[in-house]
């Protein structure tokens, strides 16, 4: 987690660029989705590292909104054929979830790092 030594780095762009959250140097993926086990410049666990379905509810909602947006606006302005619909929104319904989804794990583990969520604690008093 953060400390005192850690330079100021903004969650946003490390996140984006899908580097350390800690020195923004190391990358955070050593494939499309998975993560490396600590960064290869300052040595950070990455064990931390919880941004469960997070990111894919982001990017289903925002490309949800946009297929079926421009699929309803094509539909009511041109009226194709169903078979055009399926050429048209296949492409673009991979195009909307998979680019974004490496940039929006990216960032939900920057912005994890950065505001020092853990996992929930119930700590019992006496």
């Amino acid at each position: 987690m953060p400390d005192a030594a850690d330079p100021a780095l903004s969650p946003a762009l490390t996140g984006l660029t899908c580097r350390c959250p800690r020195c923004g140097k190391g990358r955070l993926f050593q494939g499309f989705l998975s993560l490396r086990p600590r960064c290869e410049a300052c040595g950070l666990d990455y064990g931390f590292i919880d941004s469960g379905d997070g990111p894919a509810v982001f990017v289903i909602l925002l490309a949800g909104f946009v297929v079926v947006g421009a699929a309803l606006v094509v539909e009511f302005k041109y009226a194709p054929p169903f078979w055009l619909h399926a050429v048209l929104w296949g492409p673009l319904i991979l195009v909307t979830t998979l680019l974004p989804l490496r940039l929006m794990k990216g960032l939900m583990i920057a912005l994890q790092y950065h505001h020092k969520a853990a996992e929930g604690r119930m700590e019992r008093s006496e």
